[in-house]
């Protein structure tokens, strides 16, 4: 077949062609000029589809002067992981890369991340302030979180959650896996780089960068033990020999603050539980980030399979869900229980969800009748059963 050709294919089809052909020059010349036309052709074809996704990647990143690495509203340290390997591939394509992120980065284990490994990274508040007109997408993939975000078209997407949103240029989404700094840990896998220290014209993965990613898929994935597929575990080992244990260690003991604390023990000691779900309101808070603490908290308790836990901080109420129970997906279950609330998101993993709804919304202003708040734990309570669809 023509598309399956090589060089020495089409040299011995050309010669076939020659001993088979009219005398006649100008046809035989004509001919000649269209094996060569046709199995070059399929030549390239072949190598354009055989190209890896690492290498597909690099090729569009390199098609640009500069790009901005969009993270997500308050990243995590998968986003701010994937974020640094982006950088690091444009670094090796000579392209100027810029990280950037709308939200805060709160939680002491993205602060400490940040710290430890001395992350640049730029905060957004409009679509303006992008660094350049090609924006990259990590770890999500919808522009979201700042003024103007309906507007940004993405020029390429790396992410491992669900959702519609794609690049230009360059799209890459695999809901089955535990983490985006895993999809990269391929990339560079893939682009034969050289772990934990330089290999001259080559691509290289810094100690700091292989940090960063082994710490983003152990964050993701509660130390591999939740979420993960085959392919979390592949990527640790490959990025293990640049992990820099110090900085490791640093990352992921971080001091807590007194008042994350006292929610967790709040959340323990409120926390309703019919049969194998655990629903907690804790009403007020003053540190939103100690709600997905609390949650994974109260997982430890015996004989609960799935937990939520909501609180409210200046109008919003920010909800975090963990199961462990086969018959339920958590993000499903949290998009039935706000999908009549006007101005109200939710979703996630089936291990993993969250959401957030605006207080006033949820109470009755716009076009619903509202819910109170004993009504909105019920209504948990009855997605996590399977009761809501």
């Amino acid at each position: 077949m023509w598309f399956a050709a090589t060089p020495a294919t089409v040299s011995s089809r050309v010669a076939g062609v020659v001993d088979s052909a009219p005398s006649d020059p100008l046809v035989l010349g004509g001919l000649v000029a269209a094996v060569l036309v046709l199995g070059l052709g399929g030549w390239v074809g072949l190598k354009r589809l055989r190209r890896t996704d690492g290498e597909k990647f690099l090729r569009a990143i390199r098609k640009n002067d500069a790009v901005s690495i969009l993270l997500h509203p308050n990243p995590d340290p998968d986003a701010m992981a994937s974020g640094m390997a982006v950088a690091q591939l444009c670094r090796h394509a000579g392209v100027d890369a810029t990280l950037q992120f709308p939200g805060e980065i709160r939680h002491q284990e993205n602060r400490a991340f940040r710290t430890v490994l001395d992350l640049e990274a730029e905060h957004i508040e409009t679509a303006a302030d992008l660094a350049g007109d090609a924006v990259v997408l990590v770890d999500h993939n919808t522009p979201r979180g700042f003024q103007g975000s309906q507007g940004v078209e993405p020029y390429a997407v790396v992410d491992h959650h669900p959702g519609n949103g794609t690049g230009t240029a360059f799209t890459d989404i695999r809901t089955d896996y535990g983490a985006c700094a895993t999809i990269f840990a391929e990339y560079f896998d893939e682009l034969d780089a050289s772990v934990g220290n330089g290999n001259g014209d080559g691509v290289s993965l810094p100690p700091r960068t292989a940090t960063g990613m082994v710490y983003g898929i152990q964050s993701d994935t509660n130390h591999l033990t939740k979420g993960c597929s085959s392919a979390e575990f592949s990527a640790s080992s490959y990025l293990y020999p640049g992990v820099n244990e110090d900085l490791l260690d640093r990352i992921a003991n971080p001091q807590v603050p007194r008042e994350v604390l006292k929610t967790k023990a709040k959340a323990i000691h409120e926390v309703d539980v019919d049969g194998p779900f655990g629903v907690c309101d804790l009403g007020a808070i003053p540190n939103v980030d100690a709600i997905p603490q609390a949650a994974d908290e109260l997982m430890h308790l015996e004989g609960v399979s799935a937990v939520v836990v909501y609180g409210e901080k200046d109008g919003t109420i920010h909800m975090s869900g963990r199961s462990r129970d086969d018959r339920l997906h958590m993000g499903e279950a949290l998009r039935t229980v706000v999908a009549d609330i006007p101005m109200a998101e939710a979703g996630g993993h089936a291990r993993m969800g969250g959401g957030q709804i605006s207080k006033d919304h949820m109470e009755g202003l716009g076009p619903s009748k509202g819910v109170s708040r004993d009504q909105f734990k019920q209504r948990l309570f009855d997605a996590l059963a399977g009761e809501r669809q």
